[in-house]
């Protein structure tokens, strides 16, 4: 695995290790990974498309405040179903909630990104990603909540894990549904500076 060195100071402001792992499996290490601590709260009747921007927005806002003079990543994924945002589960409830929700049927799952830099002024990208289970049995859910992995993970699976074996259909970017759309983040930010392109 190549990794290379970052032209500038680079930050990417997520405790998700599923991106940091997307960033560093294309050859792009963060010099810093910093969390915002952003408390993630749905307004009421608020769509699906403009909550995962907001926030996407609201954490860039916190982490900019720590490091002005650096390039900083920060972005938000959500799984959800017409207008109904799934949450990130937490407990064996809201995981069973959501497997049954997603079971037979198809749903979006959208990451909202924005870079910025001393000499970058970003704006908030969204790539979204439609995925299909199949009709899970009563065994194969209780299989799937017995191996917790559904811990913290919006909509209660990890297509990069157990639940793989369960999604039957995926159209759109497959780095989008496990946290990062690589392909797109990559784009930004080379146009912030921050990637050399030579070895």
């Amino acid at each position: 695995m190549y990794v290379f060195n970052n032209k500038f100071h680079f930050v990417l402001g997520s405790s998700s290790p599923r991106r940091e792992f997307i960033l560093t499996q294309s050859g792009i290490k963060p010099d810093t990974i910093c969390s915002p601590n952003h408390e993630e709260k749905i307004i009421k009747k608020e769509l699906p498309l403009s909550y995962v921007r907001r926030v996407a927005k609201e954490k860039m806002d916190l982490i900019k405040e720590k490091y002005p003079d650096s390039i900083i990543l920060t972005a938000d994924t959500i799984v959800y179903v017409g207008r109904r945002i799934l949450p990130k589960t937490i407990n064996l409830d809201q995981a069973k909630y959501c497997l049954n929700l997603l079971s037979g049927r198809r749903h979006k799952v959208t990451t909202a990104f924005i870079v910025t830099g001393p000499k970058f002024v970003g704006r908030i990208r969204h790539v979204s990603s439609i995925v299909k289970f199949k009709r899970l049995s009563d065994q194969e859910i209780s299989f799937y909540l017995k191996s917790l992995e559904w811990k913290g993970k919006a909509g209660g699976y990890a297509i990069q894990g157990l639940a793989s074996r369960y999604i039957n259909y995926v159209s759109g970017s497959y780095t989008n549904i496990v946290g990062l759309p690589i392909a797109e983040v990559y784009g930004t930010l080379s146009a912030a500076g921050l990637i050399y392109n030579n070895l």
